[in-house]
């Protein structure tokens, strides 16, 4: 390989002087596996980022992305649109749970949060309700890295160095406990944790809370399951006291969890979601934000005149492009039967990865759907040893997320059972080393 100069580029997430001692790049990439420039070949355990459940190098977008750069490569949608713009709404509002048709894109799952708390924001103005400005999340949560998603995270690194940018955001706690070590699926207790939400409206005053944003599964923290009932009993409560639910679905959107979207794979609505990665395969960055029918409208007929009745956008919202990539993507879901792969390879999943759970590095193990997290026992220091293993699995062939000492496994819908095997047997020759 050719020399890198690696003085100029600065790693977001990263320890750059660790990952300069020992570079882990890829070159190329093609279904469930990635090569670095020498050619050694790296098992693509987290579909990149959650972000590539049809694997990677898919002839079909490539395709539709050049076909759409040579017709349209960029036009604004302030005021204006690309016609592809439409058809993706039209696309998205059919595959959604019923209601939520309204469709607002971005490019990014941080940039979605932000515009899905400008929303609720708009929609509490419009209907007279302005004094409701606060915002409720959970801890470990992940809402992305802007300002708005930076306010709502509940993993304190994510905002320890910003809190003096943040909005006004309460916390309610996390839904794991130490008894559910081992237990896949979703927790048969603790749906009463969502009565936090009612103490804090008590606490705080109901009409002071705009909205309630949930990750329907917890995953950049480590594959945290909602226990039955606890999504139910927060969709009774923000009834009850007028508050938006907001999932977030960008790492769960897609077929994750075996149905398009974790709602309705836990059956319950929410006001608003928020999707991002999966939608164009990762191809080209792209977000959106479905919002309820009635939300929308109540914000334009709020609006005077010939003004814009939501002052909020981006220049690439909607990019001709990026529209074109997620259609591929979705004709890809559909035309294959992703979702419905996903669904029937999800036991096989779980099994593999749940046979895991003897070894001795291997405190506890989560997972439903195509995803999954092997939680190491603790090291010297939190994340150290998290940060060791990931190393170590590269240099053996697996690529997954580490966050701290979780390990996060979020296979291609397309892996193949013996690449499935692979990639565990390489996770239990790296978890089974003593040096650890």
């Amino acid at each position: 390989m050719n020399a890198i100069n690696m003085e100029h580029h600065w790693l977001p997430f990263t320890n750059n002087r660790m990952f300069r001692e020992e570079p882990q790049i890829f070159a190329r990439a093609e279904g469930v596996r990635y090569w670095t420039p020498e050619g050694q070949e790296i098992m693509d355990a987290a579909s990149g980022l959650f972000c590539c459940p049809a694997g990677h190098a898919r002839r079909e977008i490539a395709d539709a992305i050049h076909a759409q750069v040579m017709e349209l490569d960029y036009t604004t949608h302030f005021q204006r649109a690309a016609p592809n713009s439409f058809r993706l709404a039209t696309r998205l509002a059919e595959l959604l749970p019923a209601g939520l048709n309204r469709i607002f894109f971005g490019s990014s799952g941080s940039e979605a949060v932000d515009s899905a708390m400008k929303i609720c924001l708009a929609y509490h103005r419009a209907r007279g309700q302005g004094q409701r400005t606060r915002f409720v999340s959970r801890n470990w949560a992940y809402h992305g890295v802007n300002l708005g998603g930076t306010s709502l995270a509940g993993m304190v690194n994510n905002r320890r160095d910003f809190s003096g940018a943040t909005s006004d955001v309460v916390h309610m706690r996390h839904t794991w406990s130490d008894e559910q070590r081992f237990s896949l699926g979703q927790p048969e207790t603790g749906a009463d944790l969502a009565d936090d939400l009612e103490e804090i409206c008590k606490t705080y005053g109901a009409e002071t809370i705009a909205g309630v944003f949930v990750e329907p599964i917890a995953g950049s923290v480590g594959v945290i399951l909602p226990p039955q009932g606890y999504l139910q009993r927060l969709r009774a409560i923000a009834d009850k006291y007028g508050l938006l639910l907001i999932f977030d679905e960008v790492i769960t959107g897609f077929g994750r969890t075996g149905s398009a979207f974790a709602a309705q794979e836990f059956g319950v609505t929410p006001d608003l979601m928020t999707m991002a990665k999966a939608l164009t395969n990762g191809t080209v960055p792209m977000s959106a934000v479905a919002v309820r029918t009635d939300i929308q409208q109540t914000v334009i007929d709020a609006a005077e005149g010939d003004r814009p009745e939501l002052f909020h956008g981006y220049t690439y919202s909607a990019h001709p492009v990026a529209c074109a990539a997620a259609l591929a993507s979705l004709d890809i879901y559909r035309d294959h039967g992703l979702f419905e792969r996903a669904k029937a390879l999800s036991p096989v999943f779980l099994d593999a990865l749940h046979s895991l759970r003897n070894l001795p590095h291997v405190f506890d193990i989560r997972g439903y759907g195509m995803m999954g997290a092997v939680q190491l026992t603790p090291g010297a220091k939190p994340g150290m040893k998290g940060s060791l293993v990931q190393r170590l699995l590269f240099r053996e062939g697996l690529h997954l997320k580490a966050t701290g000492d979780a390990l996060i496994i979020a296979p291609a819908f397309v892996t193949g059972e013996d690449d499935l095997a692979r990639m565990i047997e390489i996770l239990r020759r790296v978890l089974g080393r003593a040096d650890l």
